[in-house]
């Protein structure tokens, strides 16, 4: 299943693990990298020491090549130089212009991503030398940079800018998602939601049931949990604040329902209800309430699952459904 992703970024399987917040951990990262897979460490908003010591906690566990995600809507400047310094191979970019950091990363010998939601986006990133484009459809989950849906955009992003690779993101969660996606010509894909099964991922007990209880229409995109991160759309669980909010009116920021008000404390301190906050393992208060990212993919999580057997199963799976489609179609 080797693409031009894979000879790219040196890897053996056209799956990366996207970025996902305060999930990210290097026991997540490096086993998806481990599997033949990229793995992806978020860490846009850790002070730049601690940027070094996880990469050098991912590097322990893995020899194989893995990213890290930084966040352009914020100064990233102090933390790309770690990365750079502490030899990430690949550097991801997202809501921003990162032309100004690309010879820096080219210099230091990494290959450097960019998550874009129009062909248009992705076009401005090739003229400005980015290795790879992501182009993320307005079904994932989390933070999402545009309204296209998935199936249109890596299409025309495909026609845009070949043949430089590009990845498929927004509900895709199953190996008929990659191999749908490398239909329509993307090199790989970009994989958030399914990862949160994992026991890796650093996320509480109560997200991860819902998650796996979760039905297709259990998401909403909004712009409802603002705290940290205004006017940033996202796509999230239907849970009681939202609901408290649509019954409500949908109120503007400043008066909405409970606005200010702790729901949650953990490692980030206190978490008021409307804040960009993902639930960790030792949060303790209203889990339910926080925000609860997810893409639409959600309804093809089953169990939790070893973020290794995630990536293999994808992989199988999409191999297993080419042989059904070549035997039926006769090709």
């Amino acid at each position: 299943m080797k693409t031009a992703l894979c000879s790219l970024l040196g890897i053996e399987l056209p799956i990366v693990q996207a970025p996902m917040g305060g999930a990210t951990t290097p026991e997540l990262a490096a086993a998806v990298s481990n599997a033949g897979g990229l793995g992806t460490l978020a860490l846009s908003w850790h002070p730049p020491e601690a940027v070094r010591a996880v990469i050098r906690a991912t590097r322990a566990l893995t020899e194989r090549p893995f990213a890290v995600n930084l966040v352009l809507a914020f100064p990233q400047e102090q933390r790309l130089k770690v990365c750079l310094e502490e030899g990430v191979p690949v550097i991801s970019f997202f809501w921003g212009d990162p032309e100004l950091h690309l010879p820096a990363v080219r210099a230091a010998g990494a290959k450097s991503l960019l998550t874009v939601a129009s062909a248009a986006q992705a076009r401005r990133a090739a003229d400005a030398g980015v290795d790879a484009v992501v182009a993320q459809g307005w079904e994932a989950g989390g933070h999402v940079l545009g309204e296209v849906a998935t199936l249109p955009l890596v299409r025309a992003v495909v026609d845009e800018v070949a043949p430089m690779p590009v990845v498929a993101a927004g509900g895709i969660s199953d190996g008929r998602g990659l191999l749908a996606a490398l239909a329509l010509g993307a090199a790989g894909v970009w994989i958030g939601t399914r990862f949160l099964t994992a026991p890796e991922a650093a996320i509480h007990p109560e997200y991860r049931r819902r998650l796996i209880e979760a039905a297709e229409t259990a998401t909403v995109h909004t712009r409802l949990f603002d705290g940290g991160w205004p006017d940033a759309p996202h796509r999230v669980l239907r849970n009681s604040t939202y609901e408290a909010w649509e019954a409500a009116g949908r109120p503007a920021p400043g008066a909405r329902p409970g606005e200010g008000e702790p729901v949650a404390k953990g490692g980030f301190g206190e978490a008021p209800r409307y804040a960009a906050t993902t639930p960790g393992r030792e949060t303790s208060g209203d889990i339910e309430a926080l925000s609860l990212w997810s893409g639409q993919g959600v309804a093809q999580l089953r169990r939790e699952q070893p973020a290794a057997e995630i990536v293999r199963e994808i992989a199988g799976e999409a191999r297993a459904v080419l042989t059904s489609l070549q035997r039926e179609l006769q090709l």
